[in-house]
Order: structure tokens, then C-alpha cells, then sequence
């Protein structure tokens, strides 16, 4: 018996999705496409039965399937003849060596849209060395960007595994599926999260080459100017401020008290920004947290309390919009984003693996 059950709402209601079982940019690009509604089926490896669902595992079920079996091999090969969409994310070359490469499932399902999910992408001097995240947006120019002035920093694995990979990944197969539903014909989405994260440097890459993008946290939004930074509080708590537009600005110091104070009257003078990040340090530090949301928060200014993961579902405008859902295992983020005429549907927690098996092998019309 099954222990879960495809999403019933979401615009993409009615879509297959084979995810080939891995960890990363792969899964979350799955569980995105599961909280918009398609019926997302695992393949997961028979010795692996039993094993919880990892934490990217929700709206997904999950088949154990043997792949060096010829019998299961062809289970698999029903099971894309069915799909729209699947998503791989080995090294390449090893779909191919499997038997369900591109050209024997698109020979068997012209439709599919087959992604590809890699670090370096399927060609290329690298394409065949191991890497994470780290080293993906290390090269792209991601990673040389971020952080103080003294070293480079990374930004969890949001940069490349999640935003240059998943969510380019979504993009390429809900791409290629549309153009398949107009010409008939699927294709190859080949995803790489270098070329991912390098594309979300769209606008530095062009501020760099025009002489407008300085050194690593001397520019307008990487920490460099004192209008756009968090702050610590007299209680060791923080706050964001992103006062950039001369309005906001001014009314920052308004509400600091600093509107008569000439120093911060040149607002984009970059010789003083470091001196000026330091007095709005100080003014800062005088006021807990709590205080400043009281005076700024809702305000122009530009403001908000920084939250950790246990603070943030708690906030009454995060709270308002459902922005988190409580699971069993805790709070969630809510599926996003939002549709007027086919709303998202609750997150399922992810099914062990193996756990639908045989319901969903039947669901969806094949034979073991």
C-alpha cells in the first residue's frame, strides 16, 4: 500500500516526472516541480529499501528498481515511455552505459524532455571530474564576488547546486515540454551549474565590463556601501537595512536621528562608506532588535529583522501569507509560487524508499 499519493492541485497536475535517485540540485528540482502538482516517481536502488526520504524527498514517491537487471531495466523504459520529463544527474555518460541514455528512451518516447543535471556540464575538459558547489560557482566568477574584502565566502549551496542548477534545470524541461506539446519532438536539456550561476552574474558581469563593479565588498550591494547592510543590535541580534534610493535614504536618517549630521549628506561618496558603516554600526548597537522593528519595520527604509530558521515561520507577514507549512519533521517552506486558478496543494513528506512500488507502477499503467 502506498504511503503517499500524487499532489491534487498545482498547474502542472497531470505531468509525469522520473527522477533517476541522487542528491542536490537533482531532487530539488523534482520537489519544485512536485509542489507545482506533477506526479514525481524515484527510482531508487533495491539495497536502499526502508531508507527515509532525504530532506529534499517531498512530493516525491519512490520504486526500487534494479537497473543492471534486464527485467528492471525494462520496468524503467515503461515507466519513461510515460513520462514528460526526467531528470538524471550522474556523470556522463553513465545514463548511456545503463541502457536509458538519450537516444534509447527519446528513440522509445519522442516527447520526453530528458535533463541533465551536472556541475561542468556534458562536455568539456571537466566534464568528467568530481565537484560541488563550491567549486562550480568558484569557477563562473560567483564565488570570487561574495563575501568581506578579506576572503571569499560560501553562500551555503544556494548559488550554484539550487539557484544555476534547479532552478535553471525547472526552466530547461518546463521549456522543452512546452515545446514538445507544439512540435512533438523532445530533447536533451543539458544543465550545468557553472553556465547556471555564471547566467545569474548577468547584471555584474555587464557592470564589471562597463568599469562599474569594483573589488569584493567596495560596490553598492555587496556589503561595500553603509545604506545597504545588516547591522548588529545591542542585544547581538541583527537587522537589514537596503536604504539605496535617495528617498529611502533620507528617510533612514530621519529616522536616526542623523538628518542634520553633514558626514552622511554625500550619500555615494565611496571614500566614506566605510567610515559611515561604522557610525551606523554605532547607532545600531545602542537598540535591541525588538526596538528597532518597533521604529523602522513596515516603514520606507527599507528594513527587516534578520531571523534564523526557528524565527522566521513565526513572522506575523509570514505567517499572514502561509509562506511556511508545519510537516511532521517541522516547518517547511511553502510551495512557491502562486497561481490564482490552480493553487499549489499541501507539501507530502517524502515516501522511503521503495514505498510505492507497486501503487505507483500500476498508476501509472505498467507491469513489473
Amino acid at each position: 500500500m502506498t504511503t503517499t499519493s500524487p499532489a491534487a492541485g498545482g498547474p502542472l497536475t497531470g505531468q509525469r516526472i522520473v527522477l533517476m535517485g541522487g542528491i542536490g540540485p537533482g531532487p530539488f528540482a523534482a520537489l519544485l516541480l512536485g509542489d507545482l502538482g506533477a506526479d514525481v516517481l524515484r527510482i531508487d536502488r533495491p539495497q536502499d529499501s526502508g531508507r527515509p526520504a532525504g530532506p529534499l524527498g517531498r512530493n516525491q514517491r519512490s520504486v526500487t528498481l534494479d537497473l543492471k537487471s534486464a527485467g528492471d531495466l525494462q520496468t524503467a523504459l515503461a515507466l519513461l515511455e510515460r513520462a514528460d520529463a526526467l531528470i538524471e544527474g550522474f556523470r556522463p555518460g553513465v545514463m548511456e552505459r545503463l541502457g536509458l541514455g538519450p537516444d534509447a528512451v527519446l528513440a522509445r518516447n519522442p516527447r520526453l524532455a530528458y535533463g541533465r543535471m551536472t556541475g561542468w556540464g556534458q562536455t568539456g575538459p571537466l566534464a568528467q571530474a568530481a565537484g560541488h558547489d563550491l567549486n562550480y560557482i568558484a569557477l563562473s566568477g560567483a564565488l570570487h564576488a561574495i563575501g568581506p574584502a578579506e576572503a571569499p565566502v560560501p553562500p551555503l549551496n544556494l548559488v550554484g547546486d539550487f539557484g544555476g542548477g534547479s532552478l535553471y534545470l525547472v526552466m530547461g524541461l518546463l521549456s522543452a515540454m512546452l515545446n514538445a506539446r507544439i512540435t512533438g519532438q523532445g530533447q536533451v536539456v543539458d544543465c550545468a551549474m557553472t553556465e547556471g550561476s555564471a547566467s545569474l552574474l548577468t547584471m555584474f558581469y555587464a557592470m564589471h565590463a562597463g568599469g562599474r563593479w569594483g573589488p569584493r565588498a567596495s560596490n553598492l550591494i555587496d556589503g561595500g556601501a553603509h545604506f545597504y547592510n545588516p547591522f548588529q543590535c545591542a542585544d547581538g541580534k541583527w537587522v537589514s537595512v537596503g536604504a539605496i534610493e535617495p528617498a529611502f535614504y533620507a528617510l533612514l536618517r530621519e529616522k536616526l536621528g542623523l538628518s542634520d549630521d553633514p558626514e552622511f549628506d554625500n550619500q555615494n561618496d565611496r571614500s566614506r562608506w566605510p567610515a559611515l558603516k561604522q557610525r551606523l554600526a554605532q547607532v545600531f548597537a545602542q537598540r535591541t532588535r525588538a526596538q528597532w522593528c518597533e521604529l523602522l519595520e513596515g516603514t520606507d527604509v527599507c528594513f527587516a529583522p534578520v531571523l534564523d530558521m526557528e524565527e522566521a515561520p513565526l513572522h506575523p507577514h509570514n505567517v499572514a501569507r502561509g509562506s511556511f507549512v508545519k510537516m511532521a519533521d517541522g516547518w517547511q517552506p511553502a510551495p512557491a509560487p502562486r497561481f490564482s486558478r490552480t493553487p499549489n496543494a499541501v507539501p507530502r513528506a517524502g515516501a522511503a524508499v521503495g514505498a510505492d512500488t507497486q501503487q505507483a507502477l500500476q498508476d501509472w499503467g505498467v507491469t513489473p
